[in-house]
C-alpha cells in the first residue's frame, strides 16, 4: 500500500479541482454553497479523521497562523466565521485554474511528503504562486490524506 509519485499528483489534481469546486459553488451558490463544497473536500482530502493537520495556510497570521482544527481550515477556505474575523475566504476567489510544479518528493511507505510551486489562476486571468509543501498519509482505506500543509508566498529579497 505504499504511495507512488502518480498518488502524489493525482493527491494535487484533486485538490486543485477542489479549490476551483469551491469558487464555482460560492459564484452560484453564495457561502453556503461554498461552504458544503469546501467541507466535502476537506473530509475527502485532508486527514482530520487521524488527528490534527499541521496546516499553515498563505494569508494567516497572529494567533490564527496555525490551523490543526477541521474548523479552522474551513474558515480559511471559505471566510464567514467570528472565531476567524481575518480570514476572507481564499476558496472564495475566483479560481478557474490550478497547476504544481514539483521541486522534490520523499515517499516512505504509507507516508510522502511533497514541495514545490502551486499556481493558481482566476476568473480575471490573475496569476497567484505560492510555496507549498504537503505531508500525506494513507489512511487504513488506502485514501491519501494530507497530514500536512504549509503554504507561502515566494520571498522576496
Amino acid at each position: 500500500m505504499s504511495i507512488t509519485e502518480t498518488d502524489l499528483a493525482e493527491a494535487r489534481k484533486i485538490w486543485g479541482n477542489a479549490l476551483v469546486a469551491i469558487a464555482k459553488a460560492y459564484e452560484a451558490d453564495g457561502v453556503d454553497g461554498a461552504r458544503a463544497v469546501a467541507e466535502g473536500a476537506l473530509d475527502a482530502a485532508y486527514g482530520y479523521n487521524l488527528g490534527p493537520v499541521l496546516f499553515k495556510p498563505t494569508l494567516a497570521s497572529g494567533e490564527k497562523t496555525f490551523r490543526p482544527t477541521r474548523k479552522g481550515a474551513l474558515a480559511y477556505f471559505v471566510g464567514h466565521d467570528d472565531d476567524y474575523p481575518l480570514d476572507g475566504g481564499f476558496g472564495i476567489k475566483g479560481w478557474r485554474d490550478v497547476t504544481s510544479e514539483t521541486s522534490a518528493s520523499f515517499i516512505d511507505g504509507d507516508v510522502a511528503m511533497w514541495m514545490g510551486w502551486v499556481t493558481m489562476t482566476d476568473k480575471d486571468g490573475q496569476v497567484t504562486k505560492v510555496d507549498k509543501s504537503w505531508g500525506y498519509k494513507k489512511d487504513t482505506d488506502g485514501t491519501l490524506r494530507i497530514v500536512l500543509h504549509h503554504s507561502s508566498l515566494p520571498y522576496q529579497p
